[in-house]
């Protein structure tokens, strides 16, 4: 018997053999197989995707013409549309030239607007209100009243529709905090310039900051109007809510939510994804239209310690409460993702929203990578139901059937179901660039690749790196690969290129991630791991 002690290795050998009962038809070359998964191929904790829910906060389900009913009234109904359409058009037209009085040699925007010029912009709210009237909606339910200025500096609301910044304009005049492209709408821009916008641009961090400090700088100064927001940052269908953004909680002052609703039978008034012609017209061809309005108590930071974040949540559970509702992790992000989809002629778009809000609070990922990520995926052809195959997959990495490649797709491929969702690939995807190691490994890869010398890496040196993870790729696949970094295609990779197409597609560290070394031989069942 050896003579071992507690301290002796149990396996003396340096490599280990492991025999696997199997034969050869027992695995499908087109589908990963879980018995090759030696091992985690990004040397990452396993990933985790949560069940996508199949609520879609911003569909309008009831905006075409649909039954007798609704056909013959909307034909009855075009006379008194036009009618509508000659007073929404004069009031537009009264309101506008009122603004532009208001605003005639007015320099100084950064203080708030004198008394006088506020008087004038009286014309334009009164044109607001008969326009809301153009629109069908002759009378408005409002329950509570909205708080003082002193007491409640800046108000939330969810946002369904083009009505509630109307029915705000003409209600409170408030300053709004509005994108960027609002100031180039013809006449509309006009008049929301009088209410002191903050613009913003919601993909700058550096703007989001200075809106916020310009919130901050107005909500404090009882001179200027109070500060309306639509933390959701877009619209929605009204059943549901989507996250907030923090802007209008970061200030720290007093807010006041108010909820609005939109009762109907036939006819859902939800901005959604119907046209801005199509939601007119359908307001145009309908008796009334019902409008409600609820003012809910001021919420009050509970103390200096209270962050921004739970200052959130307990204004959006307010709302929520009050509209019977639930909150969704969708965002903007996701509008973003349902239009790309929606240019690529796939048949179901909304399969591919992922909570955005989630996401960037999960991984620290930007809508825009999203959005290029799910460019990565559709080139990969997926099917009818939003699934990748394995087959599409490679093809949209520009990788070849292997093991390691098998090993990439397991590791996305957390049902084992043979096929990927674009929730899948995204949170693989974010999972491997949120390691601590990515970086590292992305600056290593370019080092090891012979780019620490010169600055820049040449074909031969890829092809001679790569083909030590993957040695069955020919000439032309490794061509094909290097261009997928040379974006320039001067036949150099410098490092800002090489690390710009990996954070573009993280999954391709798995080729530059050291692996165990292995010998598969499907015939007699035998795995050599040294």
């Amino acid at each position: 018997m050896a003579d071992n002690t507690i301290t002796s290795p149990l396996l003396t050998s340096d490599h280990l053999i492991l025999t696997i009962n199997s034969t050869s038809s027992d695995t499908d070359s087109s589908v990963p197989s879980d018995t090759r998964q030696i091992s985690n191929p990004f040397n990452v904790g396993e990933l985790t995707v949560p069940e996508a829910i199949t609520v879609d906060p911003f569909h309008n389900y009831k905006a075409g013409i649909n039954g007798f009913y609704e056909w013959v009234k909307t034909f009855l109904c075009i006379p008194l549309a036009l009618v509508r359409l000659v007073i929404f058009g004069l009031c537009l037209a009264i309101g506008y030239v009122a603004t532009k009085v208001a605003l005639y040699r007015w320099k100084d925007k950064e203080n708030p607007m004198p008394r006088w010029r506020c008087r004038i912009m009286w014309v334009t709210r009164i044109s607001a209100r008969f326009i809301l009237f153009s629109f069908g909606y002759h009378w408005i339910k409002r329950k509570g009243k909205p708080a003082r200025r002193e007491v409640a500096p800046i108000i939330v609301s969810n946002h369904v529709s083009y009505i509630e910044p109307i029915f705000y304009f003409y209600e409170l005049f408030p300053t709004i905090v509005a994108s960027e492209s609002h100031d180039s709408i013809p006449f509309v821009g006009t008049i929301i310039r009088a209410m002191q916008v903050i613009y913003v641009n919601r993909f700058s961090q550096s703007s989001r900051k200075q809106a916020v400090r310009e919130i901050k700088r107005r909500a404090s100064c009882d001179r200027f109007p109070r500060v309306l927001l639509f933390p959701e940052g877009t619209t929605t269908n009204g059943r549901n809510l989507i996250s907030f953004q923090l802007g209008a909680f970061i200030p720290g002052y007093p807010i006041q939510p108010i909820i609005v609703r939109y009762p109907h039978v036939h006819f859902d008034q939800s901005w959604g994804n119907v046209s801005l012609g199509q939601l007119m017209f359908r307001m145009f061809t309908q008796f009334h239209n019902f409008f409600e309005v609820e003012y809910l108590p001021v919420i009050s930071p509970l103390d200096d310690k209270e962050t921004a974040v739970h200052f959130r949540k307990r204004a959006s559970h307010a709302i929520a409460s009050a509209l019977n509702t639930v909150q969704t992790g969708h965002s903007y992000g996701d509008i973003m993702l349902h239009m790309k989809a929606q240019e690529a002629k796939h048949e179901n778009p909304s399969s591919f929203m992922v909570e955005m809000a989630k996401v960037e609070s999960l991984f620290h990922i930007s809508s825009l990578e999203a959005v290029d990520l799910l460019d990565k995926f559709l080139a990969m052809n997926p099917d009818p139901s939003g699934r990748v195959q394995y087959r599409g997959f490679l093809r949209g990495l520009r990788l070849k059937a292997c093991p390691l490649s098998e090993k990439i797709f397991s590791f996305i491929d957390v049902e084992k179901y043979g096929k990927i969702t674009f929730r899948q690939f995204l949170y693989g995807s974010a999972h491997v660039m949120k390691h601590l190691g990515f970086n590292q490994t992305c600056e290593a890869a370019f080092a090891e690749c012979g780019g620490s010398v010169k600055g820049y890496i040449v074909e031969d040196e890829l092809r001679d790196y790569i083909q030590s993870a993957i040695p069955s790729w020919n000439e032309d696949e490794v061509h094909d690969f290097f261009a997928l970094f040379d974006d320039d295609n001067d036949g150099r990779i410098y490092k800002d290129e090489f690390l710009a197409c990996l954070r573009r597609n993280p999954l391709l560290t798995a080729l530059f991630t050291p692996q165990p070394k292995h010998k598969e031989s499907c015939g007699n069942g035998v795995v050599e791991i040294l």
